[in-house]
């Protein structure tokens, strides 16, 4: 059964840089997934992605030898089971507040008698080149199950969570915890504040063993938190990419705005 590397290199302290699938796209997804990141992750949180279409996602990248995650819509038994047996390596679970929310992601993803999940399917062994029998044996060791913080509550809360048996590593969405941080009138924490709440983020995962990361825009963003001690490391998305490229190169030409036309 093939490995999952990903995993095995966030164990050995080794970090992980990779990015956001969000189009939907199998053309996108084939070409991402052979450009050298070693994952990616397919969000089913914030993307109108359907159930058939993720599938084939999944597939398409894991036939492109990289690992492939899913970021499910709520951490519950049947979103984590369905993305699993439709062949995600495994699973990004948003929101974790409590222990009580990581235990429950954390069995979902575990055969018995380490979790609950059901025995089923056939796509999550393709995509792991193995037979049904050895995927059954092996998944528990292969899938890689990584909980996000984005709360004050998670973050005071991380100490427990991290610690869990089964948590791989932690993730942090910088837009939701800034939002979830933001006061009474709704103004967002100082920079000060927010950098405080990251570092200790980062400093439970090295107290626990446990490899954190976070959501970042640019390679330099990605060196400096490297350089921190961040492992698991998200920048940008395809979306993005594609965006932000076609914005340079239309401020390049200084190309007249459609609505600079509709003016002549």
């Amino acid at each position: 059964m093939r490995k999952n590397p990903v995993k095995a290199a966030l164990r050995a302290g080794q970090p992980q840089v990779g990015t956001w699938l969000s189009l939907g796209s199998v053309f996108a997804a084939r070409v991402m997934a052979r450009v050298g990141f070693p994952w990616l992750t397919v969000d089913l949180e914030h993307s109108p992605i359907g159930w058939t279409d993720a599938g084939l996602l999944f597939g398409a990248i894991a036939d492109a030898g990289c690992t492939v995650l899913a970021r499910v819509p709520k951490g519950d038994h049947d979103y984590i089971k369905r993305v699993l047996d439709a062949g995600a390596h495994g699973i990004v679970v948003p929101m974790v507040n409590t222990v009580e929310e990581a235990k429950i992601a954390i069995a979902a993803a575990k055969y018995p008698p380490a979790g609950n999940r059901s025995v089923g399917g056939s796509m999550h062994a393709l995509n792991f080149d193995a037979t049904a029998g050895d995927y059954f044996k092996h998944a528990n060791d292969e899938i890689l199950v990584v909980l996000q913080t984005e709360s004050p509550q998670g973050v005071e809360n991380a100490d427990a969570i991290y610690s869990l048996p089964g948590v791989d590593a932690i993730f942090v969405g910088p837009n939701d915890l800034t939002f979830q941080m933001r006061d009474k009138d709704g103004n967002d924490p100082t920079p000060e504040v927010f950098e405080a709440a990251l570092q200790k983020i980062l400093a439970t995962g090295k107290k626990h063993g446990t490899p954190v990361g976070l959501h970042v825009q640019s390679v330099d963003q990605v060196n400096r938190r490297i350089a921190e001690g961040w492992q698991f490391i998200a920048i940008g998305s395809e979306l993005r990419f594609m965006t932000v490229e076609a914005q340079n190169i239309v401020k390049s030409l200084n190309l007249a705005t459609a609505k600079d036309l509709a003016r002549y």
